[in-house]
């Protein structure tokens, strides 16, 4: 027996998202998975080869190992965006080229990345001076610092837990990251405090950190799960992860 069946557009009938996780990377994917969980929305992941030690040099290998994680995306899916997470690996490559290298297997895909999510967060946002919070070792931070301040914004406060191994970033907890960027946020007059790093564990503190610290906080998870929603045209506002998601 051959029963006859019908088609329809599938799980992602209002957007197909695709996102490359970095190989010891096990906090992205989870908080992304909540803030896409909308009916409609697939979200598609691929892993990419890295070093469990954040090094300039590790993190620019990753170039070349960006287009055979996109060739196990789904082809299937017809994803509407892709994304690169990785905020320090965006940092060093540049967006520019994180762009090419996933535009050269899906032309058709838009394609984001942490550092221009937070980046397009904080001109949603309408702010400029920025506290800051990483767990990069000093040369990474620096960079970052530079990509911010090159876009317009001004560093008022920082701080980095300086730990390069994301199997430890994964591990730190949410209270210390709440500690520590409500100390960053004292530290000078903030418009908003930045909690950079796909590893580090955001989004359950983030309405909590508002709160504490009176002003929006922008988290590398979710500036990208709010830039991809955003950029496959869904815009439907999200309570319980901060003001970028529930205003913007």
């Amino acid at each position: 027996m051959k029963p006859d069946f019908d088609t329809d557009e599938g799980i992602g009938r209002r957007a197909s998202l695709g996102v490359l996780v970095l190989a010891e990377d096990a906090t992205v994917e989870p908080e992304l998975a909540r803030i896409t969980a909308l009916e409609g929305v697939a979200l598609y992941h691929s892993r990419i080869p890295m070093a469990a030690e954040v090094r300039p040099d590790t993190l620019a290998r990753m170039e070349r190992e960006l287009p055979d994680a996109v060739r196990l995306l789904p082809a299937a899916a017809d994803l509407e965006v892709v994304a690169y997470a990785c905020t320090s690996g965006a940092t060093m490559l540049g967006s520019e080229a994180v762009s090419r290298a996933i535009g050269a297997v899906l032309p058709r895909a838009r394609v984001t990345d942490p550092l221009a999510a937070i980046l397009a967060a904080g001109r949603a946002l309408e702010v400029r001076r920025l506290g800051l919070l990483t767990p990069y070792l000093p040369a990474i931070s620096e960079r970052l610092r530079g990509a911010l301040e090159q876009a317009g914004f001004e560093i008022v406060a920082f701080g980095s837990f300086e730990e390069s191994d994301d199997r430890i970033v994964a591990r730190i907890t949410p209270t210390s990251i709440l500690r520590a960027a409500e100390q960053v946020a004292q530290a000078a007059a903030c418009e908003a405090l930045v909690i950079s790093c796909t590893g580090l564990r955001c989004l359950d503190i983030l309405e909590e950190l508002e709160r504490r610290i009176g002003i929006p906080a922008i988290s590398s998870n979710q500036a990208l799960g709010w830039q991809m929603l955003r950029l496959s045209g869904i815009r439907d506002l999200l309570p319980g992860f901060g003001r970028l998601l529930s205003h913007h």
